[in-house]
């Protein structure tokens, strides 16, 4: 059979030999129907869309200008499904002469241009979009923000990501012009994968909200779930790895939805590579499996390769050597038959970690200088090779080198954390490189140099903090040694626990006024579920000494006891947590023995960001006179109600000051904005008895829920409006729940009201690890003003009257660590 026959059959096929047809009406006109099936395309119905155009082929198969029109149509539905082949035999033939000087021509070229692109034969698709370009600009001016957006998408694909801005940008302007509301969105949503691909994470979140607002509150639902995925990819390359996972998924599943499967399953990689940057192997091995199903099925290469490399990271995480190099040697054939460009640089890092571990030691240098040697390769894929040709030297015994290496590829990070302006983005960001100081202080461990693997670690703390605090973000963000940590011991009078909890390896060094010493802590894997255990046996309010003094045992041999013999009775031990154990309250801890008891009892608690900052704070004075801002009792709102202990604790803190040494905020007095104009900085102690929220998502979004304003309905005073107002305040404490936030990142510790605080220049912060007791926290914190008017230090003072309710009557309930634990003290601004 002749070729053009056998063409002539797949068109036939492909527009609809189903023979649907819209009943015994008369033909509707066609530019409505037209209209219609666009419509129902934006508004998120692929399938629908594509059904109603396969009937329209049908319908008007007799009148060569709509039939072109509307091939067209169903092409573009082909393309955004991955059916790019497809879509190339429909619109195969010629245009009829009569349809040369219509628009038909560049919207034919354009949409060949997009299929060339999506099977990533860029050179043909340039020259289709060319040519649809040179159309629309001579006779067609209206349609050109849409070719416009087609190229700039090429222009991204090819990493000419000046060109696409540009592009992008005059799209933008056009379709705002003509009133093309989906192109103007679409525009948006470009303009945020350029600056994704830019590294501009700042602007590619700003510009992905905008994108999804527009595109949701005009309907369009496809366009929502690009932009959404975009998103997801923004916060992932900051290493909001929890955030990323959400907004991935929500454009996996709207894109589902929509019909768009090729999106669909795009997105779906990346909620696969958010569990696997979140250390949880198992859902992630499950959804890349099944994305892999899914991608192979739409014969769609790019989303097949970034399966096949996820899965073989996975592998490697789990010790699946053999299967990991299947995987690699897969995601490899595609790219090296051509059929996707876009996961080489991933494929070569993934096959240096296997050759690594292979020990083929000259092939796995090989395949990170590649990486290397890649002009096009992201910020990200660098300093990952630059760390993997670190482990290759280490593994040869090329020690040096290998530290040299390591070196760089902390530099590496660090400029592209500066490069991030928002504090609030900025804060998640050493997620993503957080492994590279892991194998880094690893090696120095290994090479018996603990105090300089220490002082490693101590560089990765609390800079976002310390940037807010000094005046000087440069310098105070410059990579510097710290002082010698046993001064810091001595002049604080205390010992001092620092905590990195590690994949392979944790540790924990004790630092006393004469010595350091490291201890080697099982992984993070095997502490975790500890934490997470003992934590929801406190929070049902159990009696944890009864029911769960195995686990709260087995975190104390695990935590404490190796540095027991540093640590003396009735001392003062200030801790350094790392990720998960911030959300644990050390107090709790079972010491093991003849007489089991709480860690509370022996020792007294603080817990601080970094050695840097304490030592800065034992410089700082606290303020001489002691006079109180007193702020709480506010007025419901519906989504919070009336806290009826609330009168009576501010009564009771109150008594501790003198009235010329106290200001009250209460009920409908309490404010953000009377706070905020206050000047809150002149208190040295700050009381707030209120509601507090935790926003995980966003933690400056974290809030003291105060009254409504009398102009408007704002009653909340969020964290990232505490940060903007200086205080000097010796002690601060919310008296709320979950003040000290529910999210822990790396190298930051726990975000939320006690960090804004803190940044804001408080030396002590008391927060809520839960929410707290309406009933017993008036005790609670008449029991810590009363020591603190003796003169008590905060620590003390707090762990004083935590100890009254523990060793109250063996019929109180308040004797349990739920009602006495969620206060921590926290120090050092």
């Amino acid at each position: 059979m002749r070729q053009d026959v056998i063409a002539d059959c797949l068109v036939a096929l492909l527009l609809g030999a189903s023979a649907l047809v819209w009943g015994c009406r008369p033909p509707a006109n066609p530019q409505v129907v037209h209209d219609q099936i666009e419509l129902t395309f934006e508004q998120g119905d692929l399938d629908t869309a594509s059904s109603l155009a396969d009937r329209a082929l049908q319908q008007y198969r007799a009148d060569p200008e709509w039939l072109w029109r509307f091939r067209i149509l169903k092409a573009r539905f082909l393309v955004y499904k991955s059916a790019f082949q497809d879509a190339l035999v429909i619109l195969q033939e010629d245009l009829p002469s009569s349809l040369a000087a219509t628009d038909i021509g560049p919207r034919r070229s354009m949409v060949q241009g997009m299929a060339y692109r999506v099977a990533q034969a860029f050179s043909k698709s340039a020259e289709s979009l060319a040519d649809a370009h040179e159309r629309a600009s001579r006779n067609h001016p209206q349609l050109l923000c849409e070719v416009l957006n087609a190229e700039a998408s090429l222009q991204v694909s090819e990493k000419r990501l000046d060109e696409a801005q540009a592009s992008y940008n005059q799209a933008l302007e056009l379709a705002r012009k003509f009133r093309r509301a989906y192109q103007e969105a679409a525009a948006l949503t470009g303009l945020a994968w350029v600056a994704i691909s830019q590294e501009r994470f700042d602007d590619a979140v700003d510009l992905g909200e905008a994108a999804v607002r527009l595109s949701r509150s005009l309907g369009f639902r496809g366009m929502a779930a690009t932009a959404s995925g975009n998103l997801g990819w923004s916060y992932f390359e900051l290493g909001d790895f929890e955030n990323a996972r959400d907004f991935y998924r929500q454009g996996a599943q709207t894109s589902s939805a929509s019909g768009l499967s090729g999106y669909s399953a795009y997105w779906f990689s990346g909620v696969a590579n958010s569990y696997l940057a979140l250390r949880e192997y198992a859902p992630a091995e499950e959804l890349a499996r099944a994305t892999l199903q899914r991608a192979q099925n739409l014969k769609n290469a790019q989303t097949t390769t970034i399966c096949f490399n996820t899965l073989t990271e996975i592998m490697m995480h789990t010790g699946r050597l053999i299967e990991a190099k299947g995987y690699n040697d897969e995601a490899r054939k595609i790219e090296e038959a051509g059929n996707d460009t876009f996961g080489i640089v991933d494929s070569l890092l993934m096959a240096g970690h296997v050759a690594d571990a292979q020990k083929r030691f000259s092939d796995a240098e090989n395949f990170f200088q590649r990486v290397l040697g890649n002009p096009t390769a992201e910020t990200r894929r660098r300093w990952e090779a630059q760390a993997g040709l670190a482990q290759v030297w280490d593994d040869q015994g090329r020690f040096v080198e290998t530290e040299r290496q390591y070196l760089k590829a902390i530099e590496t990070i660090e400029k592209a954390r500066h490069s991030v302006n928002h504090n609030e983005l900025r804060l998640s960001f050493l997620s993503s490189g957080i492994a590279a100081y892991g194998e880094y202080i690893d090696f120095l461990i290994r090479r018996g140099r603990p105090a300089d693997a220490l002082n490693q670690a101590e560089l990765s703390r609390a800079r976002t903090l310390a940037e807010g605090l000094s005046s000087d973000v440069k310098s105070s963000s410059h990579l510097k040694p710290i002082e010698r940590p046993q001064q810091i011991a001595q002049r604080l009078h205390a010992t001092v626990l620092i905590y990195w909890l590690g994949e392979k390896h944790s540790y924990l060094w004790a630092v006393t006024p004469s010595k350091i010493e490291c201890f080697t802590l099982p992984p993070a894997a095997e502490i975790d579920p500890l934490i997470k255990s003992y934590r929801e046996l406190t929070l049902k309010s159990g009696d944890l000494l009864k029911n769960a003094r195995s686990t709260g045992e087995k975190l104390y041999v695990s935590l404490v006891e190796p540095a027991g013999k540093l640590i003396s009775p009735d001392s003062r031990v200030i801790l350094l947590p790392d990720v998960s154990l911030y959300g644990l309250n050390f107090e709790t801890l079972i010491v093991p023995g003849p007489q089991p008891h709480f860690w509370i009892e022996d020792v007294t608690v603080t817990t601080a960001s970094s050695l840097s900052l304490l030592a800065a704070a034992a410089n700082r004075a606290p303020p001489k006179e002691k006079n109180l801002l007193l702020v709480g009792d506010a007025v419901p709102v519906p989504e919070f109600g009336p806290l009826p202990q609330a009168p009576s604790e501010m009564q009771k803190i109150q008594q501790y000051f003198p009235k010329p040494r106290r200001a009250i905020l209460q009920g409908s007095q309490a404010t953000p904005s009377a706070y905020l104009g206050s000047e809150p900085g002149r208190f040295s102690y700050l009381h707030f008895v209120t509601h507090g929220t935790a926003s995980r998502a966003r933690p400056l979004e974290s809030a003291v829920v105060l009254s409504k304003e009398s102009s408007s309905d704002t009653y909340k005073l969020y964290a990232r409006d505490i940060v903007q107002h200086r205080l000097n305040a010796n002690l601060v404490t919310i008296s709320a729940c979950n003040g000290s936030g529910t999210r822990a990142y790396s190298g930051e510790g726990l975000v939320g009201l006690s960090w804004a605080f803190l940044a804001a220049g408080a030396h002590n912060v008391i927060g809520a690890l839960w929410e707290v007791s309406d009933a017993s926290t008036p005790q609670l914190m008449d029991l810590l003003y009363s020591e603190l008017s003796k003169g008590k230090d905060p620590a003390t003072a707090l762990r004083n009257a935590k100890l009254s309710l523990l060793h109250s009557s063996s019929d109180n309930v308040f004797r349990k660590p739920f009602y006495w634990a969620p206060f921590q003290l926290y120090a050092g601004s």
